[in-house]
């Protein structure tokens, strides 16, 4: 049996099954826009004005409230409709654009993250069918306003044991900046509209990273600053768009692995 083109996962497996004893764990926060059905091609936020746009960005993010939260009716149905299935889901909460959720899968280890996140990702959709709304991956919508990302939370074993300190995190974090330009071309179509350095991201052309920094690539928790290395970090990169199996893959092959696995798999992704 030969994967499909479209099939990652086999590509992934290898190159987690190459070292098992580090024992990814991942968290991966997906965001998502939900549009009002007007036809195929809508792209008209739910909850926003007919004409023109509502109010300025800032009483949205997490809140409570009819005239702020547009949607918690069906963010609610998904949660319960993955805990029902068996998805690792850990939370969901409104985002910055009127319109905008996101919901977090994990923490799961390995190729388990991938798994789980498409299937969330189904039941979406689904979900969404019933309240008559259709659901957007689209990183960056309107230029003015915060795009949707999949920020991934990761962690080695070495990490959440702490003994290797923040040299481990901070020898880690070079690996990431000398394969910056190979990480982006797998993390999301249109990433490039959505990583212009405001709105809460960084840069699309340079790799940067920083303790409590959501403006940096690397955001690096204060408490695992705090805790000398001990805990995890957050990949700010990716796109509400990627393939968890490319995503998650290849931030162990950089992090971990001697012997760059993820060749194969790049070559692959090109040529499809």
């Amino acid at each position: 049996m030969k994967p499909a083109n479209t099939n990652f996962r086999a590509f992934a497996k290898q190159i987690f099954d190459a070292k098992l004893d580090e024992k990814p764990w991942f968290g991966i926060e997906q965001e998502y826009t939900l549009l009002s059905k007007k036809n195929r091609f809508s792209t008209h936020p739910f909850g926003w004005p007919e004409q023109g746009y509502p109010g300025t960005q800032g009483p949205y993010y997490c809140s409570v409230g009819a005239n702020v939260a547009f949607g918690r009716a069906l963010a609610d149905a998904h949660y319960k409709c993955c805990l029902y299935a068996g998805v690792k889901i850990s939370g969901t909460n409104a985002e910055v654009m009127p319109g905008q959720w996101e919901y977090q899968v994990g923490p799961c280890e390995g190729i388990e993250i991938g798994d789980h996140l498409w299937m969330s990702r189904f039941l979406l959709h689904r979900v969404a069918e019933e309240f008559g709304l259709v659901v957007s991956f689209e990183p960056k919508l309107f230029p003015d306003w915060n795009g949707s990302g999949c920020h991934t939370n990761y962690s080695t074993e070495t990490m959440r044991q702490g003994t290797e300190g923040m040299k481990y995190i901070e020898d880690m974090m070079k690996k990431f900046e000398d394969k910056h330009p190979v990480h982006m071309k797998l993390y999301g179509e249109g990433n490039n509209k959505r990583l212009t350095g405001i709105h809460e991201t960084s840069s699309f052309n340079r790799f940067s990273y920083g303790t409590g920094n959501r403006a940096a690539s690397f955001r690096i928790p204060t408490q695992t600053t705090h805790d000398n290395g001990k805990g995890y970090i957050e990949d700010r990169r990716p796109a509400s768009n990627i393939d968890p199996y490319l995503v998650s893959s290849i931030i162990f092959d950089t992090s971990c692995l001697d012997t760059s696995l993820s060749t194969p798999m790049l070559v692959h992704f090109d040529l499809w």
